[in-house]
């Protein structure tokens, strides 16, 4: 485990739902200055950092074009949007924050976090494939993600899928049963066939594998396309 980072890299997304839905009584100026105080107070309180990195989705993203099963966020057409959600945006931007261009937030993340040591800030359990420094300022919760529980994480999801981004897993398989697959494999490769092997029961072609994964998998550099492991 290494040294507590002194910057925070933040998908900040989560803040413009979150106090965008809880200022909808209030004006726009309150709720813009809600927010600066809730993100200088999670930086320079919370995780005692100096400085930080926050980035929020833009219109485009690869992932539109890589889903070719099912829509990406196909299910989201009437996902509500909070008041004050361009204001709150707008906010962000003003205090510093990166627009992700054909990827997503999270992405900016994981590059940032790959490059350079900082706390990775989200609320969203697909970056627990981010290894590093996590922090979850919703439930105050702050743990360490290792290389390999990085690596498990990713692998699980390419089993249970995503609901939420509506990328389709494989049938019946929850966290529980797709520990029982993982069990006993290590290394990358290991996990891979695993994952492999178990789309091959379900008769899913090796397609749905590839696409899911690249669906899935947070990029660690811009315009990286996820790629098999490779048999040592």
């Amino acid at each position: 485990m290494t040294e507590r980072p002194k910057e925070a890299f933040i998908d900040a997304d989560y803040m413009v739902y979150k106090i965008g839905f809880s200022t909808k009584d209030e004006t726009e100026a309150v709720a813009c200055s809600r927010l600066q105080e809730q993100l200088f107070d999670l930086v320079y309180v919370t995780l005692k950092c100096d400085d930080y990195d926050a980035f929020i989705t833009g219109k485009t993203n690869f992932r539109y074009e890589t889903a070719v099963t099912h829509p990406y966020k196909g299910n989201r057409k009437s996902l509500e949007r909070p008041k004050h959600y361009e204001a709150l945006r707008e906010k962000l931007i003003s205090l510093g924050a990166t627009v992700s261009e054909n990827q997503e937030a999270d992405d900016d993340v994981g590059i940032a976090s790959t490059q350079y040591s900082g706390w990775i800030v989200h609320v969203d359990k697909d970056l627990n494939q981010l290894p590093g420094w996590h922090y979850n300022p919703i439930k105050g919760e702050e743990y360490y993600v290792t290389e390999e529980e990085g690596l498990r994480s990713f692998y699980t999801q390419l089993l249970t899928g995503d609901r939420i981004d509506n990328i389709v897993g494989l049938y019946g398989i929850g966290p529980v049963k797709a520990a029982k697959l993982l069990k006993g494999c290590k290394e990358e490769q290991e996990l891979f066939r695993a994952v492999v092997e178990a789309y091959k029961a379900a008769n899913e072609p090796i397609e749905r594998v590839l696409e899911n994964a690249r669906l899935l998998f947070l990029l660690r550099e811009k315009g990286q396309v996820w790629q098999p492991p490779t048999e040592k």
